[in-house]
């Protein structure tokens, strides 16, 4: 088990109340409760609550499971509770405002929890939260390091070999997220968005590609069916000379890299290999920007305003799936903040990980494109997923 070391957590909570000083000068109190953002504060996952007072020690209160969180959190104070009366008594009940995870947690959970505090005001904390996880650590990139090279091993080297006649969209899937674990991945996708969901990702053959898709993403994606329109569909099957997209997440140690790779299964139209290769061309546009200081907005208007009408009909996404966006950044949620798009105003820093995903659907073919995982360094962009972007040719 890999335990979170003790001086990257401090490394976190520094950055956070950097940024937190940035949102709100007078801010007073945060309590963290999202599982997701309890792991990156603490190292652990469990029943309960993270204070981060702005003068004073954090403590991570634990209902379940105390035990398990001493094993792996070296977080300092964590301190055993019933329910959220104890922290009350432990913290007193005199704070007027405090800032919370506005996009993760219920209303109901909060009127739970203010029952014992009486606090008059809450507000977000959550874009203090999103710049913070956004720029990586060390530690943290070690870590998607190891997912990218899972992630590169799979799509590029396994894949192929898997490709069969009749083999269905699910079948594929499945017997990919066994090649993955197989290798270390933990075979976990996680968004963070409301109501979003992934599991794996997209596995589509021809025109599952463009099928319609609520997920604010390029590809399309018929799925297992309406109740979970993710996946693969057991009935869709591959044919000989078909185009076959892979749009998807590696997770290790809770930390993905996302990654689209296109294959040839047989003898697919040309012009699926010169989209392609133009969306090769728009992906490294993109990535040689990822420089510190560059605007994400920027970015997204300089390299769209370089694509002709006719190649930006369908791109990023066929009829009405497309989306206004050419990346997203990416860590312990396939969807973190920032997004290469307008309004992302907030200049790069260095070591935020953005995953770069120009895609375009053709018409009764399918998708095609690109997608690769980059870190922001003072040269542009390095990839974690491997840098061979072609069509593979199977």
């Amino acid at each position: 088990m890999i335990v979170v070391p003790e001086n990257d957590l401090q490394l976190r909570l520094n950055q956070f109340k950097k940024y937190m000083a940035e949102l709100d000068e007078n801010w007073e109190a945060c309590f963290i409760f999202g599982k997701i953002n309890m792991y990156y504060f603490t190292g652990t996952m469990q029943n309960g609550a993270f204070f981060i007072p702005r003068d004073a020690s954090p403590v991570l209160y634990v209902r379940k499971s105390y035990e398990r969180a001493l094993i792996e959190s070296k977080i300092g104070k964590i301190v055993k509770i019933n329910s959220f009366r104890d922290i009350a008594e432990d913290i007193g009940n005199n704070f007027e405002t405090v800032h919370i995870e506005k996009e993760v947690v219920p209303v109901a959970f909060i009127e739970r929890f203010n029952k014992y505090f009486g606090i008059k005001n809450f507000k977000s904390l959550d874009m203090a939260v999103a710049k913070s996880r956004a720029v990586k650590t060390d530690f943290e990139l070690s870590l998607m390091k190891r997912a990218g090279e899972i992630h590169r091993k799979t799509q590029d080297e396994i894949v192929p070999t898997l490709l069969k006649e009749g083999i269905s969209e699910a079948e594929l899937g499945s017997k990919i997220l066994q090649a993955s674990i197989a290798l270390g991945s933990f075979g976990l996708t996680r968004m963070g968005s409301f109501n979003a969901e992934l599991y794996l990702g997209n596995i589509c053959f021809d025109d599952s590609g463009n099928y319609y898709n609520s997920f604010d993403g390029p590809a399309g994606i018929k799925g297992l069916g309406a109740a979970v329109p993710l996946f693969g569909s057991f009935e869709k099957k591959l044919k000989k000379d078909s185009v076959v997209l892979l749009d998807i997440a590696c997770d290790f140690e809770g930390y993905h890299t996302d990654k689209t790779a296109i294959y040839a299964f047989g003898k697919i139209p040309q012009k699926a290999y010169d989209y392609h290769q133009k969306c090769v061309e728009i992906q490294n546009m993109v990535a040689e920007r990822l420089k510190p200081g560059n605007i994400p907005e920027e970015i997204y208007f300089e390299v769209m305003n370089k694509i002709d009408k006719d190649f930006d009909v369908n791109f990023m996404g066929f009829g009405p799936n497309k989306v206004k966006f050419l990346g997203h950044g990416i860590g312990l949620v396939v969807d973190e903040y920032p997004v290469i798009a307008k309004g992302f105003k907030e200049p790069l820093v260095e070591n935020i990980v953005m995953a770069i995903e120009p895609k375009k659907g053709i018409e009764n073919v399918g998708m095609v494109g690109t997608e690769n995982t980059f870190v922001v360094t003072k040269n542009g962009g390095v990839s974690l997923t491997g840098n061979y972007f072609d069509i593979i040719q199977v």
